[in-house]
């Protein structure tokens, strides 16, 4: 699956006033969709910090869904947060695993045990309620209403294809339209005022 086709789908199913932190698919994500105040594209914040972050905007913001689409590579850095989102059982919490099985922005490294680590089952084990994988399109699209339909957590774990950004970071051009001060401005604003 292509990242970009995923999000794509997904976004045919947003619902007003879902807060959506597209994580390492941010790049992908401004390219489809309509920035809202209530898409929390932080960039590349230290790794493993998008699902404790989601965490905390699902607690703070119990009566919207929450949408993180998380990496692998934040996962691991990480582990200990599956277990803690699922001892916290956010309903409105909806994790999706974008797993490349590689290190994209930094180059294409491998990431440790890619082959071998299943997400699912990891997510499953810590106790997230339902937890779902996923390798063709098809598949997800055809599920994609009953996966948003139902209360969270849940984790949905999605073999998607490498896009290596070979460009040394310090070259970069920045995909980010606001900067993070900005970012979570907007969340602010848009919260309180019911957006």
């Amino acid at each position: 699956m292509n990242i970009t086709d995923v999000l794509t789908a997904f976004k045919a199913l947003r619902e007003e006033g879902m807060i959506v932190i597209p994580g390492r698919g941010g790049r992908h994500w401004l390219k489809v969709n309509d920035e809202t105040a209530l898409d929390v594209p932080l960039g590349d914040p230290a790794m493993g910090g998008h699902a404790g972050f989601g965490l905390g905007v699902a607690i703070a913001q119990p009566k919207r869904k929450v949408v993180l689409f998380d990496s692998e590579g934040d996962i691991l850095m990480s582990l200990g947060m599956l277990a803690t989102i699922a001892e916290q059982k956010p309903e409105n919490f909806y994790h999706f695993l974008l797993d490349n099985e590689i290190y994209a922005t930094t180059g294409g490294q491998p990431v440790p045990g890619a082959k071998v680590v299943d997400y699912a089952a990891v997510a499953r084990d810590v106790g997230y309620p339902r937890v779902a994988s996923y390798t063709e399109l098809d598949d997800l699209v055809k599920d994609l209403p009953d996966i948003l339909g139902k209360p969270g957590p849940v984790f949905v774990a999605l073999k998607v294809n490498p896009e290596i950004q070979n460009v040394a970071i310090g070259k970069r051009r920045p995909w980010q339209n606001r900067d993070r001060v900005e970012v979570v401005d907007d969340l602010r604003k848009a919260v309180a005022g019911g957006g």
